[in-house]
């Protein structure tokens, strides 16, 4: 019915009603290694205009199956990232692992449900799935993504909760799953391909854009970026921006943001002096022409005081 009316208002000239969903985006496979691939969203924050595709998404390739990193931010980009698999490979997506959920990393699951692929998550989501906040995020998601995100877009949970590492192997490929958070999330899991030494690393690193903080621990996010780069990856995968084959050096956004945030906001409390004050009078000049600056930094530097008022009192 949508495709016979959208085809009647081109003939006549008329426009669409707003509800009538524009073509979903196609999205196009990077091959980074042998069997390693991803797709990889704009920078800047969730909207209408872009679909939601601001975060990456990886899958890996093996003889017996894929296994997928990430589902994206709609049911739709689910379904392109489906697409994009199947423009490389014809064989069965065996597995989806989440890095977290928030999101613009697990909306797209209902595509892979649909096709029986198993889901795996670290426990640690758990709290936030049963949570006010998912439903109040999922409720903002439909005004702010619609028609992308809409009144028949459910939470996915996974089919398997992991409460340790895990490594296994498929058609011939080594993989290790590993929780380096809490930090950025309560779970943060990565992925290691071992034969191709690409690691997928979810949001412990933002490329390309401001990261978006919250009320994440900084200081165990930074000590997660150094475990990171303890595994000596010679491919990393961010959840935003370009793959790096220079991880030291491309972790650096991420990780100074972080420790700039710290400085500023852990000397104004020091100071006691009010947070406003302290945004003001902080040099902001190194990320504030980064794309999501407007809309994190604010959020992100409030987070970051409260923390810092927590730990100056001994607490987390």
């Amino acid at each position: 019915m949508k495709a016979f009316l959208r085809a009647f208002c081109v003939l006549c000239g008329l426009s669409l009603p707003q509800w009538a969903p524009a073509t979903v985006l196609k999205l196009k496979p990077i091959q980074v290694a042998p069997h390693s691939w991803y797709v990889q969203g704009e920078p800047g924050t969730p909207s209408a205009a872009n679909q939601g595709m601001t975060s990456n998404a990886g899958f890996v390739v093996t003889r017996a199956g894929v296994v997928v990193f990430d589902a994206l931010g709609t049911p739709a980009l689910g379904e392109a990232l489906i697409a994009a698999i199947r423009s490389v490979t014809r064989l069965p997506i065996r597995r989806v692992i989440v890095s977290h959920y928030h999101a613009d990393h697990f909306y797209g699951l209902p595509a892979f449900k649909a096709i029986g692929a198993e889901i795996w998550a670290h426990r640690g989501a758990g709290d936030y799935l049963q949570s006010n906040l998912a439903q109040q995020r999922l409720a903002e998601r439909r005004q702010t993504l619609s028609p992308w995100v809409d009144e028949n877009t459910r939470l996915v949970p996974p089919d398997r909760w992991l409460d340790a590492d895990q490594s296994f192997e498929l058609g011939g490929i080594h993989f290790r799953v590993a929780r380096v958070g809490p930090a950025h999330s309560p779970e943060d899991l990565i992925m290691e391909v071992k034969e191709d030494g690409v690691t997928y690393v979810g949001d412990i690193i933002f490329g390309g854009r401001l990261p978006f903080v919250g009320e994440a621990d900084s200081k165990a996010w930074i000590a997660a970026i150094d475990r990171v780069l303890a595994t000596r990856p010679v491919i990393l995968v961010p959840g935003h921006g370009a793959a790096s084959r220079n991880a030291s050096d491309d972790l650096s956004l991420t990780r100074d943001y972080l420790l700039h945030l710290r400085e500023v906001m852990g000397k104004a409390v020091r100071d006691f002096v009010p947070f406003d004050e302290a945004l003001a009078g902080a040099d902001w000049s190194r990320f504030d022409k980064l794309p999501a600056f407007q809309q994190a930094n604010r959020l992100n530097a409030y987070g970051t005081y409260l923390l810092m008022e927590r730990e100056a009192l001994g607490g987390k």
